[in-house]
């Protein structure tokens, strides 16, 4: 099969052709329809995640068809979609105490196991979801991490129906995140960088935009930041209403700046990381986004375009999530 193939010593991925996975047990098999392009994935090829297999397929943000492997839930032929979450040891503390996502032993889709920048890609069946074949599968491959991620961001806020929720930074995520928002009747204020994506977030019913440190022109019941930096999240708890919830959806952070602990964190205001997402987040997500009829609005690279894929993810010139299609 063709791959796109990072190595520790190189610059760029490679177009190669390696050998198709083999069907084990425990396992599917999945002939790949469409991977989505995560930040994540950007941080994994610059390195700015520790390197933790040589050489990798990334992606994980996977819609396939099952071909070999194939179980009660996902028939032969179905659509099956992976997320970041490749697989659990289901005995350390944490899975005991179904905090999954927290697990000791995790494995990762496109960091610790192969991904979907490939034509095919093998995956652990109890971490594959049913998907239905009525979407096209570039519209679902942002939902599987983009939007759990997301959804799970929202949980971690606390977020309820009806509040006033700040997103901090507009990218995939938040731009899925904001139509859940709406769907429960939340009025959504967003701070975030470039005219295109406050444009993006005034036309999916945003009631006030900002730049990227703006602060709302209300005290929020609770906010999500999405932009990999201190300073936003610094921003975002000033914003926040006495026993307010700030949730940080980002795997990579950099430094968070001093700031003033009786102004911005007294009163019970908390700053809450979200890690990682459980199968329960996937599959309530999912279930959702097909009731409301999320379809994000994506641009779609060919497989040996895949280094131009992760170069529109880092400047920010796709209007929408990215999607590479094998």
């Amino acid at each position: 099969m063709k791959a796109a193939i990072l190595h520790a010593s190189a610059s760029s991925l490679l177009i190669e052709d390696v050998p198709c996975p083999v069907v084990t047990p425990g396992h599917t098999l999945l002939r790949v329809l469409a991977c989505g392009v995560c930040r994540t994935d950007l941080h994994i090829f610059e390195r700015d995640l520790p390197t933790m297999r040589d050489p990798l397929i990334p992606g994980h943000q996977i819609v396939g068809e099952v071909i070999d492997g194939a179980t009660k839930e996902l028939p032969l032929g179905s659509r099956a979609g992976v997320s970041w979450i490749g697989g659990i040891d289901g005995t350390c503390p944490f899975c005991k105490r179904s905090e999954e996502n927290l697990c000791d032993a995790l494995s990762f889709t496109g960091y610790t196991i192969d991904g979907g920048y490939a034509e095919y890609a093998l995956v652990r069946s109890d971490f594959a979801y049913p998907l239905p074949d009525n979407v096209a599968p570039q519209h679902l491959a942002p939902l599987l991490c983009a939007g759990i991620i997301g959804f799970r961001s929202l949980r971690v806020a606390e977020t309820r129906p009806g509040e006033r929720v700040g997103l901090f930074g507009f990218g995939a995520s938040a731009s899925l995140a904001i139509q859940v928002l709406r769907h429960w009747g939340c009025e959504v204020y967003v701070s975030t960088r470039g005219e295109q994506h406050q444009h993006q977030a005034q036309q999916l019913g945003a009631v006030w935009v900002g730049s990227e440190i703006d602060k709302p022109p209300v005290a929020l019941d609770c906010a999500v930041t999405f932009a990999p930096a201190g300073a936003v999240v610094i921003a975002a708890l000033s914003s926040l209403r006495k026993g307010g919830i700030v949730a940080i959806n980002a795997i990579h952070l950099d430094q968070m700046p001093a700031f003033d602990y009786d102004k911005l964190l007294w009163g019970e205001r908390q700053i809450r990381s979200v890690a990682n997402m459980t199968r329960q987040d996937a599959r309530d997500f999912l279930t959702l986004a097909q009731e409301i009829g999320i379809r994000p609005h994506v641009r779609t690279f060919p497989l040996d375009q895949a280094n131009n894929a992760l170069q529109a993810v880092k400047h920010e010139t796709a209007d929408g999530p990215v999607v590479i299609l094998p």
